[in-house]
């Protein structure tokens, strides 16, 4: 975030962000579906800890998201929106 982003900007980043942390969520659903159904215990571990990691990611793009929708609400608030 920067200060100098007008509402729209940040707006477009919250939306890129919840983007982000919706694919992440998918792929950490992947990974647990293959984390069961997989043949080798070593690679449903791994299939497991990246579920793990991908969800992490997607509570970092959560608050990205929410952090820039603040920002742009604060602009559009000031009232010139930049």
């Amino acid at each position: 975030m920067s200060d100098d982003k007008s509402t729209a900007g940040n707006m477009l980043d919250s939306a890129k962000a919840k983007v982000n942390e919706g694919a992440d969520r998918a792929r950490a659903a992947g990974h647990d579906l293959a984390s069961k159904v997989g043949g080798s215990s070593l690679e449903n571990a791994g299939d497991k800890a990246q579920g793990v990691k991908d969800r992490a990611k997607a509570e970092v793009h959560n608050a990205e998201a929410n952090a820039s929708y603040n920002e742009g609400k604060k602009e559009a608030k000031d009232g010139d929106g930049h």
